[in-house]
């Protein structure tokens, strides 16, 4: 592409990401923003994630080569109506970020369709527990998968102009059917969600009568309801715009949950073992492992124990390498001090990491 013109609408987490990995390999594009919020708008506009802002999602629509929608899924398919009426460039390519694809492809064949509209579905797979334009990480979507959905409004030039405008993402760009998309995502994204918000809230009322639930709640229950931190609107709009998968995904673990209280009730071991043991191989064949998902983070645990500035000197012999988040479990360990999780975006970074921490100190490193 020459020199062209990018209108990112939503500057928050992803928006400013895209904005960011935009520039990487772009460097020449100009790239102007909206956000309803001010905060956002104005972080984007100091950093340099955009060269313009603004409020108001018509006034630069029709200055854009690529409108990139960033927003909330009902905001998205009201912008695509909106888009249909205003006065575009001839040759402008819509797309969008959304977690649910159909019901915002069915509104773009109905209202870009007729007006003869490029546009293509997207859905970058990656995020953060924080939000805003003061998340934005230019590494957000490496090694993620980049998901596209081709529509009837969707012109042949679409995916190859998209693949080389997000180029800087360093993501993994792949092609689904609508539909399917959201199947899948029902099961590996939409309704872990339900369920991590539904053990947290099952956790909460228990510890009502059972108050040391909150201190022994750790390790596996930890990894498990992480998600459940997650902006309450977002996944409230995910679910109404994927119901029936959602659905479906819900009644069928209704049943595997019936399947194994059974085996409980009925004391019977060999089914308990296969139950764990299936679980056990899928999960070590599953591409998890290659960190191609949504949250492609590497993390490391450090035995340490509790002495005066033991962490300030991990992270000094980590100094240059990019960190993105620490964690110290110490409260339900007998055996050990505490444990120093550090979480990295790369590979690279991990192994660095281990290697250094294991040639300067004599503390137990653990990847898992």
């Amino acid at each position: 592409m020459s020199k062209k013109t990018v209108y990112i609408a939503g500057l928050g987490l992803i928006g400013s990401s895209l904005a960011l990995g935009i520039r990487r390999d772009h460097p020449d594009y100009r790239i102007l923003g909206y956000n309803r919020g001010e905060k956002s708008r104005l972080i984007a506009l100091e950093k340099g994630f955009v060269d313009e802002a603004t409020d108001n999602f018509a006034s630069f629509a029709d200055q854009a080569d690529v409108i990139i929608l960033a927003v909330p899924i009902e905001q998205t398919i009201d912008f695509i109506k909106e888009l249909a009426q205003l006065p575009l460039k001839s040759t402008v390519l819509v797309t969008d970020a959304g977690s649910t694809k159909l019901a915002i492809c069915q509104a773009a064949e109905a209202h870009l369709g007729p007006v003869g509209i490029n546009f293509i579905g997207g859905h970058p797979m990656a995020g953060s527990h924080k939000t805003g334009a003061i998340a934005a990480d230019v590494n957000l979507f490496e090694n993620a998968y980049y998901i596209f959905t081709r529509t009837s409004a969707t012109k042949q030039d679409a995916l190859p102009r998209l693949i080389d405008l997000l180029s800087g993402l360093h993501a993994r760009f792949i092609e689904i059917e609508p539909q399917e998309h959201d199947r899948v995502t029902s099961q590996v994204s939409h309704f872990p969600h339900v369920l991590a918000s539904s053990l947290m809230n099952q956790a909460g009322d228990y510890a009502l009568e059972h108050p040391f639930t909150n201190n022994f709640a750790a390790g596996g229950f930890r990894d498990m309801t992480r998600i459940a931190e997650s902006e309450p609107g977002m996944w409230t709009s995910i679910l109404m715009t994927n119901p029936d998968a959602v659905l479906e995904r819900i009644s069928e673990f209704q049943k595997r949950l019936t399947e194994i209280a059974d085996a409980i009730r009925h004391q019977d071991s060999d089914h308990i073992w296969n139950f764990f043991e299936k679980g056990r191989q899928i999960r070590k064949e599953m591409e998890i492992h290659k960190r191609a998902g949504v949250d492609s983070f590497y993390d490391i645990y450090i035995n340490v124990p509790d002495e005066e500035d033991v962490i300030l000197m991990i992270l000094e012999l980590l100094r240059g390498t990019s960190v993105v988040n620490i964690r110290i479990n110490e409260e339900n360990r007998e055996d050990i001090d505490g444990i120093l999780q550090i979480t990295f975006k790369s590979k690279e970074d991990l192994d660095r990491a281990a290697h250094v921490i294991r040639e300067k100190t004599p503390y137990q490193v653990t990847i898992i």
